[in-house]
């Protein structure tokens, strides 16, 4: 059987990469001379939570896109549950940064929901009861039934992030991939995003989710995966999230007394 192996010298079987939602090897993505992402590997385990957690610039995003395919890896292979990204996009749906979306594109609240339903209608399709029903039962998951003929750009930022998260389970995908789902929202929007990402795990989907707020990853997290251009540790919040591995993935950008404040936090 074929055994790849980790960094940590654990070997992966074909089994386990079968298992995995998502399994990244030898990523690399370069912007100009300078690579934003160096031979990454990842495995993300089923039924899970994992935040990507790292500085600014450590590739974070770059690292979700480039497993999405929306940036091409100069090298490396992305699998989903054992087969390559390309036969398995509709098991993938995906909630980008807000501030890299045109709020101001003049459409209806219900109208981006229902994007999330292309493949199901087709891009030329035509819109059926169930299909305007099922958008609906979306933004009721995350509260936003009222709005449904509301301009999105209309919306604060956080109601706007509970729209484009309507808009992914749409899909009804396996594997839901989030780029800081929480940054610049409300409180009540943060409680909300996190209750629907914590019944979708129940469900037995898999959520990724780049994350920067350290105080929280215990608390809405299982596993995680730290970054800085290379990959620096990977695994459950118990083992993985440690005063060592901050220090090692932020250096001189997070205070010694951060550190040991949130390691004395996790016990």
């Amino acid at each position: 059987m074929l055994e790849l192996a980790t960094e940590q010298g654990k070997p992966l079987t074909e089994m386990d990469l079968a298992d995995s939602p998502l399994a990244i090897r030898g990523l690399t993505v370069s912007y100009g001379e300078k690579p934003a992402v160096f031979s990454v590997d990842m495995t993300v385990q089923p039924g899970s939570m994992t935040a990507i957690i790292g500085p600014n610039g450590a590739g974070k995003s770059t690292l979700l896109k480039a497993a999405l395919g929306v940036i091409k890896p100069l090298s490396g292979q992305v699998q989903v549950f054992g087969r390559p990204l390309d036969e398995q996009r509709a098991q993938i749906a995906y909630v980008p940064q807000r501030a890299s979306v045109d709020w101001e594109f003049p459409t209806r609240v219900i109208d981006v929901v229902v994007m999330g339903l292309y493949r199901d209608v087709g891009l030329m399709g035509r819109l059926r009861k169930q299909h305007i029903s099922r958008a609906q039962a979306c933004l009721a998951r995350v509260g936003m039934e009222d709005f449904a003929d509301r301009q999105i750009g209309q919306l604060s930022g956080g109601q706007q992030q509970r729209v484009f998260l309507a808009r992914a389970l749409a899909q009804n995908a396996a594997i839901y991939l989030l780029d800081e789902p929480f940054a610049g929202v409300d409180a009540a929007t943060e409680k909300a995003i996190i209750s629907v990402l914590q019944s979708l795990r129940a469900e037995g989907k898999t959520v990724v989710a780049v994350h920067h707020d350290l105080a929280t990853v215990a608390e809405y997290f299982d596993n995680v995966f730290l970054i800085n251009t290379r990959k620096i540790a990977e695994g459950t919040v118990a083992d993985a999230f440690t005063a060592e591995t901050l220090q090692a993935t932020y250096g001189g950008r997070l205070a010694t007394a951060q550190v040991d404040q949130l390691a004395l936090a996790l016990g």
